[in-house]
């Protein structure tokens, strides 16, 4: 659920990288404050991305503050304070209970700790967005039952990934850009399930674990097909993205959209490749 809508920070320039990092504190310093220590174990990407795409479209207050936490002990660092990186721990800490609930259903030990670490926290948070809160509860159910009996469509579990991630992009189902936002959210929650799947086939498949894209693994262009796949996700979200009317930190925003949202599938074609000249190396290498 998490991990894939990150930025290329080697690809920012310093002041980039020092705003982001602002935001990504704000989320994390949030977190503590509304949830406890446990909730701010939970930070991500994922939400930090959506707390600077909220703040560049809606421009709240802001305010920035110095602080030392246990991972800068020695140096004050800065970190935001806004209404949209409240938001977006709020959303961040819906999506953690409920990745914790989904690992207590798969009998994973560490799923039930966080649950249990996460509840008050959530019952806090279900208060303040039980619109957010009740979608993706209805777009999980759906999937998970789904992913129970094995479902062998792809493209509906894709689309309630979608509508969970839809949902809490949204602050105001009522504003301007309400169905833009959520358009981005839907395709980013396509595009995060299915290359979830794909990092995570030969695990599954070792584990016998069900993984929604098995029907399309013994295609002799399964890696174009996927490639292209994720590519048309990613479209969607970036032809949506393109539409809102952002000044602020756009380049930080692209750099996510563009480029950041496809680290982890050039990490795995490198590591394809690099097993392919080994072997080829090793046929080479082999007595006549």
């Amino acid at each position: 659920m998490f991990g894939y809508i990150t930025p290329v920070l080697n690809a920012m320039g310093d002041e980039q990288k020092s705003r982001y990092r602002s935001v990504y504190c704000g989320v994390c310093h949030s977190l503590l404050s509304r949830y406890g220590q446990a909730a701010r174990l939970t930070l991500s990407n994922d939400m930090t991305f959506l707390a600077v795409l909220l703040d560049s479209l809606y421009e709240p207050e802001i305010c920035i503050q110095p602080a030392r936490c246990a991972v800068h002990p020695l140096h004050a660092h800065s970190f935001e304070q806004s209404a949209m990186v409240d938001f977006a721990a709020d959303m961040n800490l819906i999506l953690s209970y409920y990745k914790a609930a989904d690992q207590v259903m798969d009998e994973e030990p560490a799923g039930k700790l966080a649950e249990k670490k996460l509840r008050n926290g959530f019952h806090l948070v279900r208060e303040r967005h039980p619109r957010q809160t009740e979608e993706v509860r209805e777009a999980l159910d759906q999937l998970w039952a789904m992913e129970k009996e094995s479902s062998p469509d792809p493209d509906a579990l894709c689309n309630l990934s979608g509508r969970m991630l839809g949902a809490v992009f949204v602050p105001d189902p009522d504003d301007l850009w309400a169905s833009v936002l959520y358009g981005i959210g839907e395709s980013l929650g396509r595009f995060v399930y299915w290359m979830d799947a794909f990092d995570d086939f030969d695990a599954d498949k070792k584990k016998r674990r069900f993984n929604p894209l098995t029907s399309y693994r013994s295609r002799p262009d399964y890696l174009a097909f996927c490639g292209d796949t994720l590519e048309l996700f990613m479209a969607e979200a970036a032809e949506r993205f393109e539409i809102l009317p952002l000044e602020k930190d756009l380049d930080i925003l692209r750099n996510v959209i563009y480029s950041g949202v496809w680290q982890r599938w050039i990490q795995l074609e490198n590591k394809r490749n690099k097993k392919e000249s080994s072997g080829k190396e090793e046929c080479s290498n082999a007595e006549p």
